[in-house]
């Protein structure tokens, strides 16, 4: 299955390098070694292969730098990174980047080096696009039957389970920009969270139609299990907007996918979520909660959203509530998650 594919490493431990190429080789892969990331950059000009597996931590030039360099240079080649525990912010900076998947030194099993470059390769020949974020590969959400929790994804999971600083780490180092603006509107968000429990996540898209979907979700309301779900919500939140456009309709049927997907899964669990809608040409916010209450205040009048349904039980049977925004701008702000200060800010710029 890996046979003849073309693999670039760039490490610069030499004895993890030569471990990882003698395998790979070994499974019929044409292997090149770089030692760092100035090195891997000559390389990629000397010809661009199948798939590129980098260090993180590197000499010369960061790992991070290079994944970047490469993301912009190179943006339909897919990265797979590698990294201690202890580097997870840097995992997620480079998952922004868009790099496929990450593995976590050290390795105790090669053959989840095998799992993760067979999946990678497998999602980019079948995309015909680089814009797919990593979760999408992860719960193969592009594909219409249901899938079985596969070993990479079993993998990934029991990691993330096991470390929970990890966890939290990533999911805090996925959070976007804190400030954003597209055309007339802007949008920041204010974020006071317990180092010691899981965070509620935030995840927004602008679209060229003039609207804006976000959701929100409280990670630590689902338990063990609350790291999983929150990310298998980015994979569904992310292609559903890479494939239609944002309406409340569309996004019933995205809730309808995530429930059934919490339903069905044995990794998953019912969890609290917001999600919403900002079209602008009609000057209007649309909210769904499930199970995460907020307070909005978009023109002096505050209105509470509120619904008793977590997602994964229900929730897409409740409607959204539509928020006025005449008066120019909207905040949302959580209300009980515990120790956690959130709030949204929708505003339109005036010139």
């Amino acid at each position: 299955m890996l046979d003849g594919k073309e693999v670039l490493i760039v490490e610069d431990d030499p004895v993890f390098s030569k471990i990882i190429a003698s395998f790979l080789r070994h499974e019929g892969c044409v292997v090149r070694e770089a030692e760092n990331g100035l090195d891997g950059l000559k390389a990629l000009r000397e010809g661009i292969p199948d798939l590129l597996l980098s260090d993180l931590s590197m000499p010369v030039i960061t790992g991070l730098e290079f994944v970047e360099e490469v993301s912009l240079e190179y943006p339909m080649l897919p990265v797979i990174v590698i990294s201690g525990t202890g580097g997870m912010s840097d995992v997620a900076q480079a998952l922004r980047f868009g790099v496929k998947d990450f593995l976590i030194k050290p390795i105790d099993d090669i053959m989840v080096v095998k799992s993760a470059i067979l999946s990678v390769l497998e999602e980019s020949d079948s995309c015909t696009t680089s814009d797919t974020d990593f979760s999408q590969q992860w719960f193969k959400v592009s594909q219409n039957a249901e899938q079985p929790l596969t070993e990479e994804l079993k993998w990934h999971l029991d990691d993330l389970l096991d470390n929970p600083g990890s966890a939290r780490d990533l999911l805090m180092g996925l959070m976007p920009e804190q400030d954003s603006q597209q055309g007339d509107w802007r949008l920041s968000y204010h974020s006071l969270q317990s180092a010691d429990s899981n965070p509620v996540v935030l995840d927004y898209m602008w679209m060229m139609d003039g609207k804006m979907a976000f959701y929100m979700v409280d990670s630590g309301s689902a338990g063990k299990n609350g790291t999983a779900t929150t990310l298998m919500i980015r994979a569904f939140f992310n292609e559903y907007l890479r494939s239609q456009d944002a309406d409340e309709r569309g996004f019933i049927h995205l809730v309808h996918q995530i429930e059934h997907a919490i339903k069905k899964s044995t990794y998953a669990s019912p969890i609290r979520a917001m999600f919403g809608i900002l079209n602008a040409s009609d000057n209007q916010l649309d909210v769904l909660s499930a199970g995460l209450n907020a307070v909005v205040d978009g023109t002096g009048n505050a209105v509470i959203v509120k619904n008793d349904f977590l997602l994964g039980i229900d929730a897409a049977s409740t409607q959204f509530q539509a928020i006025d925004l005449s008066g120019g701008s909207v905040r949302v702000s959580l209300s009980e998650v515990g120790l956690t200060s959130f709030s949204l800010d929708i505003q339109r710029l005036t010139a």
